[in-house]
């Protein structure tokens, strides 16, 4: 097996991701977090994200969340976003973002993400085709 990797993309901060002092207000990393993953599985996993939704049926909604806000980023900077995977179980998987700008990480998070039947609404096991797809961004941890 070859050596895992990241998914690496730069984001525009832009107006609407501010509060009046001109930093990002706190809840918008999520809504970048969210667009990343989407990209994450169109572009790195070549998952389609909407398919996997629409016609699969199946999502990977949040089930944990921890942030480290570490500073602040303001409007035109371009954050440098990086994500891995953490952790690959059963039902669920862990990753972990970075955003950083000019090589300073401004915020760092850990996100549990499940693979849920949408219909139904329940945890399902990991598709043995995404669990491959998974393990190309695994990063373990060396405690692990």
């Amino acid at each position: 097996m070859s050596a895992p990797v990241a998914f690496e993309k730069s984001h525009l901060i832009r107006f609407h991701h501010c509060d009046p002092a001109c930093i990002v207000f706190y809840p918008e990393y999520l809504v970048i977090f969210d667009e990343l993953i989407e990209d994450w599985f169109n572009e790195g996993l070549q998952v389609n994200f909407a398919q996997l939704h629409a016609e699969q049926r199946i999502g990977v909604p949040a089930a944990r969340i921890e942030v480290d806000f570490i500073a602040p980023s303001k409007i035109g900077d371009s954050l440098g976003l990086r994500l891995v995977v953490k952790r690959i179980g059963n039902k669920s998987f862990t990753l972990m973002i970075e955003g950083s700008v000019g090589g300073e990480v401004r915020i760092r998070a850990l996100m549990v993400r499940v693979v849920a039947a949408i219909d139904g609404l329940r945890g399902v096991s990991i598709p043995d085709v995404l669990r491959e797809k998974l393990a190309r961004f695994h990063f373990p941890d060396p405690q692990s």
